[in-house]
């Protein structure tokens, strides 16, 4: 992603939110959510921005505090926190008569479900990418050992080393992600909701896509499954498939003429 267009949008007077909103004066706003550690200069945003670009819709991109170029401590961020921020951001680019189309990979599914609630009279599709709402309590704490628990309980962070990454989990980020539950709710919008899932996917199991299908009682769902697909869904054939099926859901399921 080419930071040349970026700017920083200000939460309450210190951190800073690197963003890049590309506007065409549409009617449509894509928004992409990124993940957990992640940042906005992946493949899939920089495809999604190629889409918005040819299509003329506008785009809108961040990074939550303390991810990439934006401000604020990683371990002081949390669920509450990054969908606060990813608020007061959306809140004030979009305008009251905009559409939205809400992306999230992984993590930032969860951000972007949260804000579901917010904006449901903008809301007019979701893709979830390896979706994995609650994934602090169901995939990590649930899975850490005694001796791991009793380090974030009384030192308060343990460095969790996954492949060739450093994690630092603190306490507050997990006692936080309780407060964030997903899998508990009901969300009745008539919007169309697809979700990928690599079937290959190390990281985040496909019972997580398939329980936040559950959560939509009146939408037209899909799950698409991608059988050598990994966790990040990265690679060129993946981001086809995204591609074609956000162009779908805008030209067949908005009635958007071409």
């Amino acid at each position: 992603m080419n930071y040349k267009k970026s700017k920083y949008f200000t939460i309450l007077g210190k951190r800073k939110i690197k963003y890049l909103f590309i506007k065409k004066n549409s009617q449509i706003t894509v928004v992409f959510f990124h993940g957990f550690m992640s940042d906005m200069t992946g493949s899939k945003p920089k495809m999604i921005k190629r889409f918005c670009a040819k299509h003329k819709f506008n785009f809108l991109t961040f990074e939550y505090s303390g991810h990439g170029k934006s401000t604020g401590k990683f371990t002081e961020g949390n669920i509450s926190r990054w969908t606060n921020e990813a608020k007061k951001l959306i809140k004030s680019k979009i305008k009251n008569n905009q559409n939205l189309i809400f992306i999230g990979s992984s993590m930032g599914s969860w951000i972007a479900l949260n804000l579901l609630f917010v904006f449901k009279k903008k809301i007019k599709g979701f893709i979830g990418i390896a979706s994995a709402p609650e994934f602090l309590e169901n995939i990590m704490w649930k899975k850490f050992n005694k001796k791991i628990k009793k380090e974030i309980t009384t030192k308060k962070i343990y460095h969790l080393e996954y492949g060739n990454y450093t994690y630092p989990i603190t306490k507050q980020l997990i006692f936080d992600g309780r407060k964030n539950k997903i899998f508990n709710k009901k969300i009745n919008f008539k919007i169309p909701i697809t979700l990928f899932h690599g079937l290959k996917d190390d990281v985040v199991p496909l019972v997580f896509s398939k329980k936040v299908l559950k959560i939509f009682t009146k939408s037209k769902k899909k799950l698409i499954k991608i059988k050598t697909g990994d966790h990040s869904l990265s690679r060129k054939s993946d981001l086809k498939k995204i591609y074609k099926e956000l162009k779908y859901m805008i030209y067949n399921n908005l009635k958007t003429k071409e």
